[in-house]
């Protein structure tokens, strides 16, 4: 029986506006969608130069696979991991919205295998020693402070604390109202040191010239900059990092911290993605993974037959 001739499609790109205001109109983040789009745009490309279907009927499972090889030589298998998951919510809307009839190209082409590095986390010690390079009573060192007993207490993104308005602070139920990647707000908890040290920053803030301002955090006086926003809080993390001795410090390195270190405390894997955020068991698996890594080393260390001969 011969097969069936796919319908005339549409290009894709003639398709990507539609799809970015659908991502907008579902919150998600600018960062998410520059992502999306860039993998489209890079499979677009890829199909011109190549002479392959480039419209919503006749691209299909082969055409994914070789680009996403493609990429992979090009850059690496972590960015054609990245590719993979991105053109799986493409294909997903057009087939949601009825732009492609045929089946869905992305079920036929399997993930690339990314693989997988250690991640920084920190210690106790590195923990205390940042503490330490903030310490002092004025506005800088109580605002620099209280961000890194937030972080380090909540394991939160860092587009949370950045998004922070004074009014959701709430010192007596020790919460912080934040803002996930999607646009849902939920309320963290905060421990007492890390309530004590946002008290002893607002206190500090009050004084401010900019005290009247919605956001949080705000930039020292005499400086350009208003409020801490994401990129501000990252590099105030790297420039302490420094003072600390920690090189290359980032926010993200205090989610694994704040993962790891409930998961051996023997927390709640509920509670723990209640708290981050997650909405998903995938992430806890990647740091339960670490964590048991992480306590095969100790027992070899302790049990190593090398040691006893």
């Amino acid at each position: 029986m011969p097969r069936k001739t796919p319908p005339t499609g549409v290009p894709l790109a003639s398709l990507l506006p539609s799809w970015e205001l659908s991502l907008r109109e579902a919150n998600r983040s600018p960062k998410t969608i520059a992502s999306y789009k860039g993998t489209a745009d890079r499979l677009i490309r890829y199909l011109k130069d190549n002479e392959l279907p480039d419209d919503t009927e006749h691209i299909d499972a082969p055409h994914l696979r070789q680009f996403l090889l493609a990429e992979s030589g090009r850059t690496s298998p972590v960015s054609a991991a990245v590719h993979y998951r991105n053109l799986r919510v493409f294909f997903g809307w057009l087939e949601r919205e009825g732009e492609r009839t045929s089946p869905n190209p992305m079920g036929r082409v399997d993930e690339p295998k990314a693989p997988r590095k250690v991640k920084q986390s920190l210690t106790t010690a590195q923990l205390a020693a940042l503490l330490k390079v903030c310490g002092g009573g004025d506005f800088e060192a109580r605002r620099d402070t209280a961000i890194f007993r937030i972080l380090i207490d909540t394991g939160v993104r860092v587009s949370g604390p950045a998004g922070i308005r004074a009014e959701h602070v709430n010192l007596t139920g020790k919460t912080v109202a934040v803002t996930l990647k999607g646009g849902e707000q939920i309320l963290i908890p905060l421990g007492k040191k890390a309530a004590a040290a946002l008290d002893r920053y607002l206190r500090a803030r009050a004084r401010h010239p900019h005290a009247d301002s919605e956001l949080l955090w705000l930039g020292l006086r005499g400086h350009h900059v208003r409020h801490l926003g994401v990129s501000g809080i990252q590099d105030m993390v790297e420039r302490r990092g420094e003072q600390a001795g920690i090189a290359g410090l980032t926010p993200h390195w205090f989610r694994r911290t704040f993962a790891r270190d409930w998961l051996d405390a023997g927390g709640s894997e509920l509670d723990l993605m209640k708290i981050t955020g997650w909405k998903t068991r995938a992430m806890i698996d990647v740091y339960a993974g670490d964590l048991a890594a992480e306590r095969a080393r100790d027992a070899h260390a302790r049990l190593s037959p090398g040691d006893r001969i």
